[in-house]
């Protein structure tokens, strides 16, 4: 048994909550730069030079990316061999969030309730999802989502006759309604399987893969692929300004289901991707 004090994990928090906001990742950088060398269409290849600049003033000042600082999606795989001693694991990670966001100077976009919406100030609570694992650590990926990307997700429970042309039409239709509102190029988060809820969640921790990665098995892979080819063919382009570049990747993930489901979710994340991790 190991055992990680509460006080480690609010620290921890605090810190990926400061450093997802304004400092993009490596590979994320990458992809944009190899976007920008590629793209033949002079105001796109110039919106993606505008994208690169800001992420880099953004490092270099530690200030947020982004205005919108978005909600704190945390994803935690617990070792099943850890003890957390000194409080509990959410309010360690809601107490870092709310240092994170208030000593950081990040936008406070958490309202208490969804029609009164009363702003709790600090950013809590955080959205928690934990996966209890095998091991003696503790992994915490925080990945902050802002509204113009969380809002163009969409969810459908498609019948099993419909098949991979049903997922493929529906996915495209998805990304061709949210247009330029979740900032492209974007990255898209497919879930397949599971039941209502759990193919949201499959969609959502589709986003945390890094760009370049592709679903093990070859049949998604291949599918991947695809729609991203027929993403980018859209034209809708950087922020929405035209070009070939719409999206950077479309990463599926998928699970087991009933024999007479076949549930479909599409969340997007902005050019930004913001999503750092720790293992305690």
């Amino acid at each position: 048994m190991r055992v990680i004090q509460a006080s480690v994990i609010c620290e921890a928090v605090k810190e990926l909550c400061i450093r997802a906001n304004c400092v993009m990742n490596d590979t994320l950088l990458g992809a944009l730069q190899t976007a920008q060398q590629e793209e033949s269409y002079p105001v796109a290849k110039t919106t993606l030079g505008c994208m690169l600049q800001n992420a880099q003033i953004a490092r270099n000042d530690m200030v947020p990316i982004c205005q919108d600082t978005g909600a704190a999606c945390v994803f935690v795989e617990l070792g099943q061999d850890v003890h957390i001693e000194g409080g509990l694991l959410a309010d360690a990670i809601n107490e870092g969030v709310a240092q994170g966001y208030v000593e950081g100077c990040l936008r406070k976009s958490m309202v208490d309730d969804p029609l009164r919406r009363v702003n709790t100030q600090d950013n809590t609570p955080a959205l928690i999802t934990t996966d209890v694992v095998e091991g003696d650590s503790l992994k915490i990926t925080l990945a902050p989502k802002g509204a113009g990307s969380e809002n163009m997700g969409q969810l459908k429970m498609l019948k099993p006759a419909d098949g991979i042309e049903g997922v493929r039409d529906f996915v495209l239709d998805a990304v061709r309604h949210a247009g330029p509102n979740p900032c492209p190029p974007i990255i898209v988060g497919v879930g397949i399987g599971g039941n209502f809820d759990h193919v949201a969640s499959l969609a959502k921790r589709a986003l945390l893969r890094p760009i370049g990665a592709s679903n093990p098995d070859p049949f998604y892979a291949q599918l991947e692929r695809e729609l991203l080819k027929e993403i980018n063919s859209f034209g809708t382009g950087p922020a929405g300004f035209g070009g070939k570049t719409t999206a950077l990747a479309v990463n599926i993930e998928q699970a087991a289901t009933h024999i007479a489901c076949l549930p479909v979710a599409v969340n997007i994340n902005c050019h930004v991707a913001r999503h750092e991790e720790v293992v305690l």
